[in-house]
C-alpha cells in the first residue's frame, strides 16, 4: 500500500513538473505570446504597470479558453484527439486576426509617421519679409478622437486575439489525470500550467522592456507604430504558415 502511494506521488510530481516545463517552453518558444505586448508598449509608451496588466489579462484569456475546452471535453468524455482539431482551428483564427491587426496597424503607423514628419513653410509678408516656420501635420491637424479611439481599442483587440489563441500542449496534459478521475491532479495541473504560462509572458515582457532602456537610443520613435504593426503581422505569418 505504501509502495503504491509512493509510486502515485512520484507520478504526480512528474506530471506537475511536466506541466510547468511545457507551460514555460510553450511560451518562450512562441514569440506571439510576448512580442505584441513589447512592441505595442514601446509604441504607445505604456507604463510597465499598464503593460503587465494588459499582458496578464490577455494571458488569462489565452489560457482560460483552452481550460474551458479541456474541461468540457473531460465532462462529456470527449477523447483528447477529438479536441485537438478544435484547438488547431482556433489557432488559425488567432493567426489571421493577428495578421489583419498587424497589417492595419502597420498602415496606420506609416500614415502617422508621415504626418509626424517635420517640414517647413515659407510665408511672404506685404513688406517682402520671408518668414519660415517648422510645421508638423501630426501635432496641428491630427484628429484627437481618432487617436483616442485607437488607443482604447488596442488592448481589446489584443485580448480578442489571445482568447482565440490556443494552448495546444495543455489538452494532452489533462489526459493522464482525467483517465484516472483524479480531480485534484486535474486542478493542480491546470493551476501550474496557467501560472507558469502567464508568469513567463509577463517575465519576458518586463525583462525586454528593461533591456530596451539600457540599449543605445536610436531615433526611430516616429516609426514605432509602423514597426509594432509589422512585428505583429510577422508573428501572425509565422504562426499561420511556419507553424511557430
Amino acid at each position: 500500500m505504501y509502495q503504491q502511494l509512493f509510486v502515485m506521488q512520484i507520478e504526480s510530481s512528474v506530471l506537475y513538473l511536466t506541466a510547468a516545463s511545457i507551460g514555460f517552453f510553450h511560451t518562450l518558444l512562441g514569440p506571439d505570446h510576448y512580442l505584441p505586448f513589447i512592441v505595442i508598449s514601446k509604441a504607445r509608451k505604456w507604463s510597465l504597470w499598464k503593460t503587465n496588466l494588459i499582458t496578464f489579462v490577455c494571458g488569462v484569456g489565452h489560457v482560460a479558453s483552452s481550460v474551458l475546452i479541456g474541461f468540457v471535453g473531460i465532462f462529456f468524455g470527449v477523447a483528447v484527439n477529438k479536441l485537438t482539431p478544435i484547438e488547431a482551428s482556433r489557432g488559425s483564427v488567432a493567426a489571421w486576426l493577428m495578421i489583419a491587426f498587424g497589417l492595419v496597424y502597420f498602415i496606420w503607423g506609416i500614415r502617422k509617421a508621415y504626418k509626424k514628419k517635420e517640414h517647413t513653410h515659407e510665408h511672404v509678408h506685404e513688406d517682402g519679409t520671408i518668414h519660415v516656420h517648422k510645421h508638423t501635420h501630426f501635432v496641428e491637424h491630427a484628429h484627437v478622437h481618432e487617436r483616442k479611439s485607437i488607443k482604447e481599442l488596442t488592448p481589446w483587440i489584443l485580448f480578442t486575439i489571445f482568447i482565440f489563441g490556443p494552448c495546444e500542449p495543455f489538452i494532452p496534459l489533462l489526459l493522464y489525470p482525467a483517465a484516472q478521475n483524479n480531480i485534484f491532479d486535474i486542478a493542480l495541473v491546470t493551476i501550474i500550467f496557467s501560472s507558469v504560462t502567464i508568469g513567463t509572458m509577463m517575465l519576458i515582457v518586463t525583462t525586454s522592456l528593461f533591456g530596451f532602456k539600457i540599449l543605445p537610443k536610436v531615433n526611430i520613435e516616429r516609426f514605432m507604430h509602423a514597426i509594432a504593426g509589422a512585428t505583429i503581422f510577422l508573428c501572425g505569418i509565422s504562426i499561420q504558415f511556419l507553424g511557430l
